[in-house]
């Protein structure tokens, strides 16, 4: 008696149910057929031996089947999702006259005289905001990225879409509003140093209705949010910890200074936390020049990595056990400061998700992993202020790889 072959068991006509699987040829006639095992009353025992190598086939290619069907889902699963904002950003190099302005946070401020019409150096357009500026970096990084952001349906959105698409950033998550324009960001920038006239638009309505949490699975997420979008922070979190997606979070000073509680209380959720030093000191109530009792409090609050930055004189990052002390590299040129914080978050991010690591190894990490992630992260941020705007510096894998981002002085301390 020969039997169907495994690849001819889907032709079998519809009309023979799954009682009737024993397909078969018969002996004499030759011919395809199906019949009841009720039919053969069990009378021939090469039934029995043929309905067994028909039930083996059959859940055989089941078997098959639901392998290629989870490792599909597997495969196709983000490696990284940044969350945050999206902006269509306009660089007009000026030549300002800077002088002293007490009320300015640095002290200084661009002398604009009223009336006149004042000539500009060089315009320039591109993208930026958190959420691009980060996903950019991961997907040159080589991670399976998406981007979930807030823009209009408009000329600068699409040419957000378009500009994330060339860079292989999914546009799965990125929502489309008709009722607020795309956000819009007018750069000053003179002598490398930058006054930015921000315009939220469609980028400040993220809200709760936009979440579709089945499409939001992903090993990590960079989460960095601004403006009215903060209110979906908690929400996120807690959606993170149950589903065992691990967190990088990078606050924006907006929702430092209206919800630092939330942040607080959301520490314990937390896999890496990236500040500089103005905020962790508003995040804390702690000055920094009590650098020591800052990260100690943090590091009490957080299982995870703990980055603080200071722009020039480079990073202290902390791992619970060990202080390092991360001086930046030498940058060739002065362009544009603007994007180096995320080109720092989102650069230490990447190497972790790079080596594996998660909210559930993060303990394992040596000293020589944050060495490797603080790397990245200080080449990524040195690339980025060589080049005007947040994102045309930003290193590929293969950039990295540059003897250039190989020297870099790092102190380390036990705590």
């Amino acid at each position: 008696m020969n039997f169907l072959p495994s690849s001819s068991i889907s032709k079998i006509q519809s009309n023979c149910d799954w009682l009737k699987i024993a397909a078969i040829r018969e002996s004499k006639g030759g011919q395809y057929g199906c019949h009841s095992l009720l039919d053969s009353g069990l009378k021939n025992k090469n039934y029995l031996f043929g309905m067994n190598r028909v039930f083996y086939s059959f859940f055989n290619n089941l078997l098959k089947y639901l392998k290629e069907l989870f490792f599909g889902i597997i495969i196709k699963m983000n490696d990284i999702i940044a969350i945050g904002s999206a902006t269509r950003d306009a660089f007009f190099k000026v030549n300002f006259k800077l002088t002293h302005f007490l009320k300015a946070a640095s002290g200084w401020a661009y002398l604009l005289p009223l009336g006149e019409k004042l000539e500009v150096e060089d315009v320039f357009f591109t993208i930026g905001g958190n959420a691009i500026n980060a996903s950019v970096t991961f997907s040159r990084q080589g991670l399976r990225t998406a981007c979930l952001a807030k823009i209009g349906e408009d000329v600068s959105g699409e040419e957000i879409r378009r500009r994330l698409k060339k860079e292989g950033v999914s546009l799965n998550l990125l929502i489309q509003t008709s009722k607020k324009p795309t956000a819009y960001s007018v750069l000053l920038l003179s002598s490398g140093e930058r006054t930015i006239l921000n315009y939220r638009g469609a980028s400040d309505t993220l809200d709760f209705s936009d979440l579709d949490f089945k499409k939001l699975k992903s090993r990590w997420w960079y989460v960095s949010l601004t403006g009215r979008s903060i209110k979906i922070f908690q929400r996120l979190i807690k959606f993170a910890s149950k589903n065992n997606i691990s967190v990088a979070v990078n606050p924006s000073g907006y929702h430092l200074s209206h919800r630092p509680q939330e942040i607080l209380a959301s520490l314990k959720d937390i896999t890496f936390l990236v500040l500089n030093e103005e905020e962790a000191a508003r995040l804390t109530g702690i000055s920094f020049k009590k650098e020591k009792e800052v990260f100690k409090k943090l590091d009490k609050l957080m299982p995870g990595i703990l980055a603080v930055t200071n722009g020039k004189k480079g990073a202290t990052i902390s791992d619970g056990r060990f202080v390092y002390k991360v001086d930046t590299f030498q940058e060739k040129k002065l362009v544009d400061r603007t994007g180096a914080g995320d080109a720092f978050g989102s650069g230490f991010t990447a190497f972790l998700v790079q080596k594996g690591f998660n909210r559930f190894n993060i303990s394992q990490l040596k000293p020589e992993d944050v060495i490797g992630a603080a790397q990245l992260a200080s080449a990524n941020a040195t690339a980025v202020v060589e080049k005007m705007g947040a994102t045309e510096g930003i290193l590929t894998k293969e950039e990295f790889q540059n003897p250039r981002w190989k020297n870099l002085k790092i102190r380390i301390k036990r705590i």
